[in-house]
């Protein structure tokens, strides 16, 4: 009997964690313009401890067990044919090729910044990277962090911690960091900004230059559009939330207004049987939760019900954001929950039980040491 063929279109953490589920149950191929997983989570810790960051965010596909049946492809995709039932690829090499499916799962992510670029990368370019990023803030005597979100007071927070002797300063436009978080959790965090002498500075709005996406750290000064005299540090980092989804070789009648994949509750593609899309490229709910909420359970689960004539279930978004904001710090990891109130795994938990036993093996199912 021919077994079912998925094709997982990006291999970031939601991609990966849906080929992992259904490695046993289908013939996977997944798809990905990088040679493992390398995640977008905990921008502070992979600027300012890029090798702890490493071990636990930039992982080579062959160390998973789980994607030992899983045939990965190091490519770009470039095109797909709906009726046809194929995507195409330009492999890493320059060979050009199809990927036919009886499933397609839709998890290219988006490109956010001088982290998250597009394009095809080697292991080799993603570690020169990790390395100049982190060269160039270690450098650095003044640091300004551009947005309000987490990955910006993430990026704070950690460069203090780790460089005490530098100038850090964070600038939002808004009257509090963490606008989607619980007011509880944006509380805490910002006195702690504060306590380890990061300048915190409310209602300021940065003016993008002209052609400008955010994709670079730079040293020129930083003017405002709420009014304020410009700024100068050392090192500018920009973490302003301008997302633009990796969408490009899909038609634009999969896509909303703004160029995300449109989906229905269950995650799967209107109109089009078997296609589906989950993470950041998934317009699920305005902030795109079903890259953080594990969703890729409920996906694997609906893929398989589809395949079987059986009702699918529907992915219910969170109204706010929740967990790790900072990522591990020398007393250990604070995670908030969603009423804002944080608890934490000490430091002597991280590596043996919440990493290694939590993660690797309960999360994704095996992971081999490098």
């Amino acid at each position: 009997m021919k077994r079912t063929r998925v094709v997982v279109a990006g291999l970031g953490d939601s991609g990966l964690l849906t080929a992992i589920h259904l490695s046993r149950h289908a013939d996977v191929v997944g798809i990905s313009t990088r040679p493992g997983l390398v995640s977008g989570k905990e921008l502070g810790t992979r600027l300012t401890q890029p090798d702890e960051w490493v071990r636990d965010n930039w992982i080579s596909f062959d160390r998973y067990r789980r994607l030992d049946r899983v045939r990965t492809v190091h490519g770009t995709l470039t095109g797909v044919d709906l009726d046809a039932r194929h995507v195409q690829v330009t492999g890493a090499d320059g060979t050009e090729s199809v990927e036919p499916y009886d499933v397609l799962v839709i998890s290219t992510g988006v490109t956010n910044g001088f982290w998250r670029p597009p394009g095809l990368l080697s292991a080799d370019e993603v570690a020169t990277s990790l390395a100049a990023d982190h060269a160039r803030l270690a450098s650095a005597g003044s640091i300004a962090v551009i947005g309000g979100g987490p990955a910006a007071v993430s990026s704070a927070l950690n460069a203090a911690v780790t460089w005490p002797d530098a100038q850090v300063d964070l600038f939002f436009p808004g009257d509090r960091p963490l606008p989607h978080y619980h007011p509880r959790a944006a509380r805490t965090l910002q006195q702690r900004l504060s306590e380890l002498g990061v300048g915190v500075h409310p209602g300021h709005r940065a003016v993008v230059p002209d052609g400008f996406d955010c994709d670079r750290i730079t040293d020129e000064p930083v003017a405002w559009s709420t009014g304020q005299p410009p700024h100068t540090a050392d090192a500018v980092l920009w973490t302003i939330g301008r997302v633009r989804p990796n969408t490009e070789w899909l038609p634009t009648s999969l896509l909303d207004d703004h160029g995300f994949v449109a989906v229905e509750p269950s995650l799967r593609v209107p109109g089009h049987h078997g296609v589906f899309a989950i993470g950041d490229v998934a317009a699920t709910d305005p902030l795109r939760t079903s890259a953080r909420n594990r969703a890729d359970k409920l996906l694997a689960r609906n893929i398989r019900a589809e395949l079987k004539g059986r009702p699918l279930r529907d992915y219910k978004p969170r109204r706010g954001q929740w967990g790790s904001v900072v990522g591990v710090q020398p007393n250990g990891l604070e995670v908030f929950a969603p009423n804002g109130r944080a608890y934490r795994f000490p430091a002597w938990t991280i590596r043996g039980l919440l990493q290694g036993l939590i993660v690797r093996r309960g999360i994704y199912r095996g992971v081999r040491d490098s």
